[in-house]
């Protein structure tokens, strides 16, 4: 099981779902579960932009303490294991991938 650096402490991984769409020449994101958004002129900008804007979101959350509650509150689950499924909610109408992130005192990509 992974730990966090200079921890013996598991890490936790959280999945969240980026959709992607278009308006007129702008590329929009919105992470389903914090509805956190962003937008760029390219799929790859508006993704970049969606993550950072997301990992700003959850090291607020994680820096007043609050981060449990919202999860448990949204049902966001945390997994200790990378998970093997993710979401299938999203519409295959839209564009979307699905972002797994560690979560805990600090918050990265994976």
């Amino acid at each position: 099981m992974p730990s966090q650096p200079g921890s013996s402490k598991p890490a936790h991984f959280v999945v969240l779902t980026g959709v992607f769409g278009r308006e007129g020449k702008w590329v929009t994101a919105q992470c389903q579960e914090l509805g956190t958004t962003a937008f760029g002129r390219t799929l790859e900008q508006a993704d970049s932009r969606l993550r950072e804007a997301v990992l700003l979101h959850l090291q607020g959350l994680e820096d007043v303490g609050e981060r449990a509650r919202f999860f448990r509150e949204n049902g966001i689950r945390t997994y200790t294991a990378y998970p093997a499924v993710v979401h299938q909610s999203v519409p295959p109408e839209v564009l979307s991938k699905a972002h797994v992130l560690r979560v805990g005192k600090e918050i990265a990509l994976v």
